[in-house]
């Protein structure tokens, strides 16, 4: 067995060696070799070459590696393997295949999508290469899986858990900033109650573009470990967040950025056929301003925004949105043109 890793990182891999051997994907003889993937806070993600194949291994860490304390439940690494099974059943190819779950260790196997040919979103919207195209991909495979899962209660009641979206997305997320912002408090909380009142679909729940890759067929969509039955405008909103973050970012690029926020919010609301549309997209209008007051003040601030100015107008923004909701994505998205 050869590695190329720090002393840390191979104790971690070793670690690993158990649920492999169980999941049937290694020999106790077979020589491998084990690399650590970069791109996620919550699991220890490492590709394994054994014989000529190639294979991803995924296992939940307990706590988030973020500044602030953000522990989560390592059971979600089950429900993500549930996820991506009926993800690849409903659309197949829309997600990677699933090659052997441990449930023991809580770890398991998925096949590995070469950067080369499946580079990540979230990359080539940093770079400034923005497509529409990827864009409306994304919302027609959230569509697609949320109208085909609003259809089979069997599926949903076996999703129905919020204790882990709670602890890994709307507290961190919501309850958290909450505590930064005590003019905004209940307006954030009432964003809690509102998506726990609300699930109707089987949400992702982490839809951003370091979770979703450009293939050649199409967008692949990965790090299901949120999912649940939810609101699927939380979704929604997700994904539109890390758009109108970019304008700010690449100011250059806003007008770019922007048109892939009007192909995504467009092509989802057009496909909405489980629950009245203007209803979803009016809490998705307040989830998104909610986010993106998170994405500077909660648990998980994004990395790429650093300046006093840009986290100034982002609050300004978003709390004026918070205390004076919208109702219509259009209009947040034009009001957002004003950075510079």
């Amino acid at each position: 067995m050869t590695r190329q890793a720090t002393p840390q990182l191979i104790a971690e891999h070793a670690a690993l060696l158990p649920a492999l051997v169980r999941m049937g994907l290694l020999k106790d003889d077979q020589n491998l070799e084990m690399s650590a993937l970069t791109g996620g806070v919550s699991s220890l993600i490492v590709k394994v070459s054994t014989g000529g194949q190639s294979f991803c291994v995924k296992r939940a860490l307990p706590q988030l590696k973020v500044s602030a304390l953000w522990e989560a439940p390592v059971s979600r690494n089950r429900g993500e393997v549930a996820w991506l099974r009926y993800a690849n059943r409903i659309i197949p190819g829309s997600v990677p295949q699933v090659l052997g779950e441990d449930a023991q260790d809580c770890i398991f196997a998925m096949s590995y999508l070469p950067s080369a040919l499946y580079p990540v979103w979230k990359q080539q919207l940093l770079d400034g290469n923005v497509d529409p195209r990827s864009a409306t991909q994304v919302a027609g495979l959230l569509a697609k899986i949320h109208a085909a899962s609003a259809r089979d209660l069997d599926l949903l009641a076996r999703f129905d858990h919020d204790d882990d979206f709670v602890a890994i997305r709307l507290s961190p997320y919501f309850l958290h900033t909450a505590q930064q912002h005590p003019d905004c408090a209940d307006a954030l909380h009432g964003l809690v109650q509102q998506t726990l009142a609300h699930k109707h679909v089987l949400i992702h729940g982490d839809v951003s573009p370091k979770n979703i890759l450009t293939g050649p067929d199409g967008v692949v969509l990965l790090d299901a470990e949120c999912a649940c039955l939810g609101d699927a405008a939380f979704d929604l909103a997700f994904v539109l967040t890390h758009l109108l973050l970019k304008c700010i970012h690449l100011p250059s690029k806003a007008a770019d950025f922007l048109a892939c926020f009007d192909a995504l919010a467009d092509h989802y609301l057009q496909q909405v056929d489980w629950e009245p549309v203007v209803e979803l997209e009016q809490r998705a209008c307040g989830l998104l301003a909610g986010m993106l007051l998170a994405r500077v003040d909660g648990k998980s601030p994004v990395e790429y925004l650093t300046l006093p100015q840009q986290h100034d107008f982002i609050r300004g923004q978003t709390m004026a949105w918070l205390q004076h909701p919208a109702k219509r994505l259009s209009l947040m998205r034009q009001q957002w043109t004003t950075y510079s």
